[in-house]
């Protein structure tokens, strides 16, 4: 909500998630093709606002980079339902899947607008037909305020879409708070993000982060990589 004139770089992360429950990853990923999407930001705000996407960030090769193959993954979390989270789900057949249960019904079930796109760019058909179908037994959604497992919960923290969620990892770092809601560090306190649902609740999810005293990992800033070398943040 501010410098309209410059550009930003946003890097599109996955999170990786491992405890005594698990491996967890948040988020699976933009889809193969990256046409649909990026046409449709392309007409929101101009030819530069592009999705790039080098072989080796496929989410099968990197998650390879760890040493953890598809089927080893034990639960998705999502956040938001949008093509580029969603798009992979079926690839971890054995996981299972959360996400928030007003961002189901009112970007998937029950749309009340198309404020941020069509249905199929928050989940794509094929990914929906899984969900309804074959994965329907695995797919958890979750209240505003959920214990997922010992050490890991999440909370609703809109802003951003109706599904954007905040979720908390105990480690011996302290907690570690993953989201969407501020796009960059700078979001915090600085301007809200710029592509925003509502400004009251970002206001609420930065003062609850910030007074949290946890670590937050804004899923879109390159600098979470000078941050935390490698990627890793605890």
């Amino acid at each position: 909500m501010s410098h309209w004139d410059r550009w930003e770089t946003l890097h599109f992360s996955m999170a990786v998630l491992r405890g005594p429950w698990g491996t967890a990853i948040v988020n699976t990923g933009p889809p193969a093709n990256l046409e649909p999407l990026n046409s449709a930001w392309r007409a929101f705000a101009g030819e530069r606002c592009q999705l790039r996407r080098d072989p080796d960030e496929e989410p099968v090769a990197a998650l390879a980079t760890l040493g953890i193959r598809p089927e080893q993954v034990d639960a998705i979390l999502l956040t938001p339902l949008q093509a580029y989270t969603t798009a992979n789900i079926s690839l971890f057949r054995n996981a299972e899947i959360c996400c928030s249960r007003r961002g189901w019904i009112e970007e998937v079930v029950a749309r009340k607008t198309n404020l941020h796109g069509s249905r199929e760019l928050c989940v794509p058909d094929d990914v929906l037909h899984y969900l309804l179908f074959e994965g329907r037994e695995r797919l958890h959604l979750l209240d505003d305020e959920a214990s997922i497992a010992d050490g890991l919960r999440s909370w609703w923290a809109g802003a951003h879409h109706r599904s954007s969620m905040v979720y908390e990892v105990d480690t011996e770092s302290g907690t570690v708070l993953i989201g969407d809601c501020a796009f960059k560090y700078g979001n915090l306190d600085g301007p809200p993000l710029g592509i925003a649902e509502n400004l009251e609740e970002a206001e609420r999810a930065y003062s609850r982060i910030r007074k949290s005293g946890g670590t937050f990992l804004p899923l879109y800033d390159p600098e979470a990589f000078e941050r935390h070398a490698g990627g890793r943040v605890a």
